[in-house]
């Protein structure tokens, strides 16, 4: 295992002093980064350590925050927030972008190697930063498959791996459809797996307080699409010694 340092790094979206949680792996030289989008609940310990697992295996990794420091564990606040949020494209990107631009100027960074991947409404921005057309190697998302407006999806320049749950009642069968469809419309490389049996956020440990019906935790579907999001990484984006 690798040294990994961290530090909280605070910008401005959405209006707000946003707080995301930078890793760094051991040594001084640059290396490829990757963009971490979080459940709608917020930035979390979750996705700390996802960030320090990538760092661990030598990416630079940022965990973006999307409400101002605070981590939304009521449903009701939560969904009150995101559901704005995820219909304003617009409004995601600003969110994405700004984080986007605190990980290309980490100096560890090697600008033109990034990917972005995230979860539920962090998916949904890092798949809306393909559409506006940013340079990014792979795209991946969880529980995250939002369409886009009419033909932006063209704009992805990189390959596209979603992951969800078969028993996810929030991204049933015909919004997964209209995604893949979306997706091959675009001439996007993109992949799909379906979780067996898995609800919505199966890949986020039980948490210790309420949650919306239909999500629950699956832990060897879990473990599987943590291993496909690092095989997109190593594909797309291996580190090289």
């Amino acid at each position: 295992m690798t040294t990994v340092t961290t530090r909280a790094v605070e910008y401005p979206a959405d209006g707000l002093t946003m707080t995301g949680h930078l890793a760094l792996p051991a040594g001084t030289g640059r290396r490829p980064a990757v963009l971490i989008g979080p459940e709608g609940m917020g930035l979390g310990p979750v996705e700390r350590r996802r960030a320090e697992a990538l760092a661990e295996l030598g990416y630079v990794a940022l965990a973006f925050d999307l409400h101002g420091g605070r981590y939304l564990g009521d449903p009701g606040e939560m969904l009150a927030r995101c559901m704005p949020l995820l219909a304003d494209p617009d409004r995601m990107r600003d969110v994405g972008h700004a984080a986007l631009d605190v990980l290309r100027a980490e100096p560890r960074t090697d600008p033109a190697r990034v990917a972005a991947i995230g979860y539920g409404t962090g998916g949904a921005v890092a798949l809306e930063l393909g559409r506006h057309g940013a340079d990014l190697r792979a795209i991946a998302t969880v529980n995250g498959l939002i369409t886009g407006r009419p033909g932006e999806a063209a704009r992805i320049r990189c390959p596209v791996w979603a992951g969800v749950g078969s028993e996810d009642p929030i991204m049933p069968p015909a919004q997964r459809e209209a995604f893949t469809a979306e997706m091959q419309d675009a001439g996007v490389d993109w992949r799909l797996t379906v979780y067996g049996g898995a609800l919505h956020a199966f890949h986020h440990p039980p948490v210790d307080h309420a949650a919306p019906p239909g999500v629950g935790h699956h832990p060897r579907h879990a473990r599987r699409a943590w291993r496909d999001v690092v095989d997109l990484l190593d594909e797309c984006l291996p580190v090289t010694p």
